[in-house]
């Protein structure tokens, strides 16, 4: 009798997947574990971390919580609160600059020049973000590019402070992000049934009717991609605020960043590290439950 072979397809395929647990286990889950155990410990004298004398006393004093307690004071929440409507921000902007070039690459482009404009959008990923991030300090600041072509033309006689304020970190944000929600948008737009519009013009829709009732709900799973893709990082960045905003402009990212390069608090670093990542969490949660109620549709 010859053996079915259907049923060793059906085994579980855990020789093939092992690999890949292994590595995410290493390089991922044991640091994020390590990072935890380091949010409950307190900070050295001289930096670093203090030894627990008697690990019970000090689980059952609260101590242990330390770390997270202070992270709910006045000022990290006003940097919390901050870093949120900055990110907020930046993810509406997104939205309005990227709409409407993402429509016009999926619908209105002429189909020769869609690649070369695809590839007009991915261009600044072939450069690292830090130069370019350079460059709009060069563009920015009171002597640069920018303030020398508006006094140039008149619209102003005295160059216009822009480096090192929030409207600076606001512009690096969104032109970094940019790329995150135009593809996805576009993803969106492009599988868009045009006979949907026609019918809707046919219906007597106008122009901004069919726009609200037929292509932003279709365009609905591309567009909540783009939120994601743009307000996650945006809400941990660190090197805009750091080069475009200077200590005028602290986020969580830079918050962070300083407890473990400067002040040397890894404790109280890794507690704020764990609440940014556990708000993100959510987020990630928030769009997969959307998914799932629209079909299932990932990530574009």
């Amino acid at each position: 009798m010859a053996p079915d072979r259907s049923a060793s397809f059906r085994k579980p395929a855990y020789p093939l997947i092992l690999p890949a647990w292994i590595a995410l286990g290493i390089f991922f889950l044991a640091p994020l574990v390590l990072m935890l155990a380091v949010s409950f410990a307190e900070r050295g004298t001289y930096g670093g971390i203090e030894p627990v004398g008697n690990l019970w006393a000090y689980l059952r004093s609260g101590a242990f919580l330390g770390n997270y307690i202070r992270s709910f004071g006045a000022l990290y929440l006003w940097i919390g609160w901050r870093s949120l409507w900055m990110a907020a921000l930046t993810t509406a902007l997104a939205i309005a600059v990227s709409f409407p070039i993402a429509y016009y690459l999926a619908i209105l482009a002429p189909a020769r020049w869609k690649g070369l404009l695809l590839g007009l959008v991915v261009v600044p990923f072939w450069t690292s973000f830090l130069i370019r991030t350079y460059a709009w300090m060069f563009i920015l600041r009171t002597e640069g590019l920018l303030n020398h072509v508006l006094m140039g033309t008149g619209l102003l006689h005295h160059p216009v402070e822009l480096l090192y304020t929030q409207t600076a970190v606001l512009i690096g944000l969104v032109y970094g992000e940019l790329p995150f929600m135009i593809l996805p948008l576009y993803a969106s737009l492009e599988k868009l049934d045009r006979s949907l519009l026609e019918a809707a013009a046919d219906l007597g829709a106008g122009g901004a009717q069919s726009f609200w009732r037929v292509t932003l709900p279709l365009t609905l799973p591309g567009l909540a991609a783009g939120v994601v893709l743009v307000f996650v990082p945006s809400l941990g960045q660190f090197v805009v605020s750091d080069l475009l905003g200077g200590a005028r402009s602290m986020l969580l990212g830079n918050l962070i960043q300083n407890q473990f390069a400067v002040a040397r608090n890894k404790p109280f670093g890794s507690a704020l590290a764990f609440e940014l990542m556990a708000a993100v969490l959510v987020l990630l949660l928030a769009y997969a439950v959307y998914a799932k109620k629209r079909g299932g549709e990932a990530l574009l």
